[in-house]
């Protein structure tokens, strides 16, 4: 059979992406228990790497003793607080450190922002944010955020979903803003962009 070819780092690869993509896509919904064995079919993997992939989005915080996350307002306040913080930061540091093609990166996600469809737009928006924390020339900041992808994407497809009034204005000041390299504005508005996201998002906290 096709699994028995998969090598095990691929297997896990795959079921870790393929069980967050059910998730983020709400395939599998919120407070839904996970099923090893029905999982293990819906991915054409053995169990293990279905193990392996679980223990990491265990770790992203989407799934919780078996059961997939359902956000809650603490929660979601507490994951902004760090967020807030974090990307702030890299807002800061991308305006000192970018490079011609991240700030061509971000103008085209902007574009997309203001023409494309639903789909294309959670994708602008997930890379606009990637690129600048990538600009930020921090790796272990990176790996922070890396980690935090998964349910920071979760509440994206809410705000994004639901049409919050002004998000593409506020990345096109923040893209002019790093292009000019005010660091300090650029923090500033990074930090009150994600404010408003939260509080935007706690509207659809039930």
């Amino acid at each position: 059979m096709e699994r028995n070819n998969d090598k095990p780092q691929n297997a896990s690869l795959k079921a870790y992406e393929s069980i967050r993509d059910m998730i983020l896509n709400g395939e599998i919904p919120t407070g839904a228990r996970i099923v090893e064995d029905k999982l293990a079919s819906i991915v054409g993997v053995s169990r293990t790497p279905i193990r392996e992939a679980i223990q990491r989005l265990e770790q992203e915080h989407l799934i919780v003793n078996k059961l997939v996350v359902k956000p809650e307002e603490k929660e979601l306040r507490n994951s902004f607080q760090v967020r807030i913080l974090l990307e702030g930061y890299s807002a800061h540091c991308a305006a000192m450190y970018f490079t011609e093609h991240d700030l061509e990166s971000l103008s085209e996600c902007v574009r997309i922002g203001r023409t494309g469809s639903i789909d294309e737009i959670m994708k602008a928006n997930e890379r606009f944010h990637d690129v600048i924390v990538q600009a930020s020339n921090n790796p272990i900041m990176i790996d922070m955020i890396d980690h935090m992808k998964s349910i920071i994407y979760l509440f994206r497809r809410t705000v994004i979903s639901h049409n919050r009034p002004f998000l593409i204005d506020e990345h096109e000041k923040i893209y002019q803003t790093i292009r000019a390299r005010d660091a300090e504005n650029a923090e500033r508005m990074m930090k009150e962009h994600l404010q408003a996201d939260l509080d935007f998002s706690l509207h659809f906290i039930k």
